[in-house]
This record gives C-alpha cells, structure tokens and sequence, in this order.
C-alpha cells in the first residue's frame, strides 16, 4: 500500500455525486424516512414512559384522577407505535429500492467510463468483472450503513436536543452535543482504525480468488511440473492471512461496540444528573423526569446502526478510488458519435498521434490518410509498426492525443473472435437484432460454415460454451465473419481476416469478402500476401509513421506485395 499524492476529493466527488445524483429525490426520501423512524421509536419510548408516571401520580388523589386525560397521550401512543410500523417499511423499501436503482444506474456509467477512457487498460476482463462486483457492494454499504443510519442518527439528535430543550435550553444544547460528539467520535474513529484492515481484507480476498481459479484451471500443468502442493500451500497461506485480518476487524467491532455502550451509559448519566437539577429547580416533575431518562435510553442506538457502516468504510473508500477514474470519464464521455467524412470519402485522418496509457512513447505519429468510398486500402508492415492501433483509433477503443477522425459507420473484424456463451442464433444477431433466420442462414452459408451448423443437432439453437466451446477456431472465424456480413455498413475494418485458417478455408473467406465486399470501403491491416492482394492501395506503416502508398498496378504495389510472407 502506498499514500496516494491525488487529493482524497478528486477520487470521493465523481462517486458521491453518481450516487446521490442518480436518484435524489428517492435517495433524500429514503434518509427523510430512515430518521422519522427513529424519531417515532424515542417517542414512542418517551411518551410512553411519561404517560406511565403521569397516570400513577394522577392515581395518587381523587381530583386529579378524575380530571387526568388518559385518551389523547394513548392515541399518541397509538400513533407513533403504527407510524413507527409503517415508516420503517416505507424506509426499506424506498432505501433498497433506490440503492439497487443507483447502482444499476453506475454500472451502466461505469462500462461508459470504460468503453470510452479505460479500455485500453482493460487487460484482465475477469479480475475487472469481479472487482466491479465488489466495489459496487461496497458502495451499496455506503448508502445503507452509512448515510440512511446517519440521517436516523440526526433525526434521533435533533428531537432529543429539541425535547430536552423545552426543558432546559442549556440542557438541550449539552445533549445535541454530547450525542454528536459521543455517536460520530466512536465511528469516525472505527472507521479510521479499521481502513487499513479493511483495504488489506479486499485486496486479499481478490488474491485468494485469483490463487483459487489459478489452482483449478491449471492444476493438469501443475501437477505436471510438480507445483501443485506449491500452489496449494500458497492458497492456505492466503486463506490463513484472510482470516488473521478478519480477526484484527472482530477485535475492532467488539471494541466500537464497548464504547457505544460506555457512550449510552454516560448519556444516561448525563440526563439523570441534568434531570436531577431540573427537578430540584421545579422546571419539571416525575412524568417529564421519566421522559427525559427513557428518551435518554435510546439516543445512542442509531448511533450504534452506524457500526457497521464504519467498520466498511475502508472497503468503500478502496471502492471509490477505483470506480472515480471511469465515472469520471463516463461523465465527461462525448455525446455526439464520430463526424462523418467528407462526401465521397469513408474515412479521413489528419495528422492523428497515438499514445497508450501509462507509456511515453507515441505508437502513431502525425497520420493523415483517406479512404474514398468503395476503395479497398490495405496497411502492411512489421509486427509493431500499429497496424491494430490504427484500427483501435478508428473504432474509438484508443483516443488519438492530437489529429482528426472522421468516419462512416463501420463494421469490424478484428483478430480476436469475440463469442458469448448462448446460441449460435443469439450470438449472429449481435449484429443484427431483427434478422430472421432466412438471413443467419444466407450469411452462414456465405461464410462457408451453414453445412456445419446444419450438421449440429440443435442447429442455430446450438450453445456456444465458454470461449465459444464447441467450434474450432476456424468455425469461430467463419462465426464472426458471418457476423460481419450481417452488418449493412459502408466501412469494414478487416484486421488479419484469415490469419490461423488453412488455405482452402483461407480462400473461401477472401472470395466472400470480395463477393460481398466489393461496393464497400476497406481498411484491410495485414502481413498476408492473399489478403493483400486484395487491396486497390497499399499503405506501409514503420515505427508508427506512413513510409510509402502504392496503387495497384504500380512497381511499388508489386515489389510490397512480392515482400510480404505468402500463403
């Protein structure tokens, strides 16, 4: 763990106003509710017990029992236990309804904040899938252990402070302090001691996953190098730290929990001394004396609902600093989409810089080309030269640090074949939601694999397992191109089409290209001879700058085919 210079704010402001700004209004509702809660209990408890002492010293002689009005304090009393009821159940379902709401709200903001700013450092989908889940747990510990408890622990102040007020003004003012001071102090400083553990508990909880699914899917290699007891020590000694610091947070809890106790006992104390004054004075009598004690009784307990909210506050702030960044840039997202290029062109780039987080070292420099409609441009060059990054700042994956972009709406084939695990009809109509199955099984047989999913038993109906199980990599290429022939777009980006496919499966691919591809425009990025040839232009790319442009038909546009790797 290292101190971080970014002031606490930069990270806490993006959170705090996602999570209240997503539903204020529900979200004030719930904490309005949360506190007359509270209030209703102390009252009920107080009047309670005033109405007790006042009905027996009324008993005590005739004339005043006579006169003593029992229906107004038991129709109060009635009111409040039914108000207390139903306040209480209007509170939960408001407060947990609004949470669930607002979380659902951040999580939509958060893969915003991603596709548009962090996704080039996603590079660990899983740990950032389960590290998502855990910070958005956290934050539904903020909402409900620590701002509705702390709004019921306000209203609790507020009405003691007020009804101990009309007593004394001075024992009112002594009160409102001392449960503010008393309440806030043993959670502030929970929360303080316990940030640290608590942050360790997290980070060590992701590392015990991590070592768990590294232990399971890896246990054949393993065992085949004789790591497996290794591994398994490793996950005992990461389970035995989880429960150390588990154990430092227990001591933590139970010592918060003496001190609300010693906290209550001295409100307590204090009342009793400030009723014994009041008393002595004759401002109050029995009944108001018994008022002030049982209020008194329960000041301090919404004070302790904020326990366990303290005790969290180190796995919320750990949540907030992660999630500030891509709530931060999810806010200050563009949107408007990618302008359009000039008539005629597909694409326009002008003297566009590239740069990945993190790195000092520009991947592209001052690019500037255009592609006319129709056109097919292919992009060659060595491994690194940035040909993907050309393709990821066209697609928006990769934000240019200077230059322009301009754009038709385009379609991309990129060298990871991205499949989910359902069907084989769900996953083509990624594509094109409203497709029919006439049309998956027209672009399945364009893209040489509608035999095979005819051969398949539950044919379109066929699931995919995880990492598109059930096909082989030529299938899941075919898969995607299929996909992309579904796709009505003026531009495809074609990055590596047939690259791992064998010749005959290679070919086939490229005669569907260029058979549904011809009236569009290309940008083709390849180290392929047969890709290339493809193409109506060649551009090379080296160290990240355009070295040469060859038309078909050129010396250059043969002498760079003839140089690339063949078939």
């Amino acid at each position: 763990m290292t101190r971080s210079a970014v002031a606490p704010t930069a990270w806490w402001l993006p959170v705090a106003r996602a999570m209240i700004g997503a539903l204020p209004r529900r979200m004030a509702l719930g904490a309005a509710l949360a506190a007359l809660t509270v209030i209703a209990g102390i009252g009920l408890l107080g009047l309670s017990g005033w109405f007790i002492a006042a009905t027996a010293i009324a008993g005590l002689q005739l004339s005043t029992a006579m006169v003593f009005d029992v229906f107004m304090p038991s129709a109060g009393i009635r009111l409040l236990a039914l108000g207390r009821t139903a306040a209480r159940y209007a509170e939960r379902l408001v407060t947990h309804d609004a949470t669930l709401a607002t979380l659902a709200i951040l999580r939509e903001r958060l893969f915003v904040g991603w596709a548009h700013d962090a996704a080039a450092e996603l590079r660990r989908p899983a740990q950032a899938l389960f590290r998502l889940t855990g910070d958005l747990d956290a934050l539904e510990s903020l909402c409900l252990r620590l701002l509705v408890p702390a709004a019921a622990a306000l209203g609790a102040t507020l009405l003691c402070a007020l009804v101990f007020g009309l007593m004394a003004p001075w024992f009112g003012l002594l009160i409102g302090i001392w449960l503010t001071l008393a309440g806030l102090g043993v959670t502030a400083a929970l929360a303080r001691r316990a940030r640290l553990p608590m942050v360790r508990r997290s980070l060590a909880i992701e590392r015990l996953r991590s070592q768990a699914i590294d232990l399971v899917s890896g246990q054949t290699d393993l065992l085949m190098s004789q790591r497996l007891a290794h591994q398994c020590d490793a996950l005992a000694r990461a389970d035995a730290r989880l429960a150390r610091i588990d154990r430092r947070l227990n001591r933590l809890e139970v010592g918060a929990a003496s001190a609300h106790a010693l906290a209550s006992s001295a409100t307590l104390g204090l009342t009793l001394l400030g009723v014994g004054i009041l008393v002595e004075q004759q401002h109050i009598g029995t009944a108001g004396a018994a008022l002030a004690l049982l209020m008194a009784l329960a000041a301090m307990e919404p004070f302790a609902a904020l326990r366990r909210g303290g005790l969290e506050a180190g796995r919320t702030w750990l949540a907030a600093r992660r999630l500030a960044r891509p709530l931060a840039a999810a806010r200050a997202a563009p949107s408007r989409p990618v302008p359009a290029p000039p008539p005629g062109e597909a694409l326009r780039m002008t003297r566009v810089c590239a740069r990945y987080p993190a790195s000092r070292v520009d991947v592209l420099r001052h690019i500037s080309l255009s592609i006319a409609c129709g056109e097919h441009l292919a992009v060659i060059g060595p491994s690194g030269s940035g040909k993907s990054t050309l393709m990821a700042m066209i697609t928006g994956e990769l934000k240019p640090m200077q230059g322009d972009i301009s754009a038709q709406a385009h379609a991309w084939l990129s060298q990871r074949t991205d499949l989910f695990q359902d069907s084989l009809r769900d996953n083509l109509r990624l594509a094109a939601p409203d497709a029919d199955d006439a049309l998956l099984w027209r672009v399945l047989d364009a893209a040489g694999l509608g035999a095979d999913v005819r051969a398949m038993h539950a044919g379109l109906d066929t699931r995919l397992g995880e990492r598109a199980t059930g096909l082989s990599g030529g299938q899941a290429r075919r898969l995607a191109l299929a996909r992309l022939l579904l796709q009505p777009r003026p531009l495809w980006l074609l990055d590596e089409p047939t690259e791992g496919l064998d010749a005959a499966a290679a070919a086939h691919v490229l005669n569907t290209l260029r058979a549904f591809g011809a009236d569009r425009a290309w940008l083709l990025a390849t180290h392929l001879r047969r890709e290339a040839a493809l193409a109506d232009r060649l551009l090379v790319l080296r160290a990240g700058r355009i070295d040469a442009q060859w038309r078909r038909g050129s010396a250059g546009f043969d002498a760079a085919l003839a140089e690339l790797r063949p078939d």
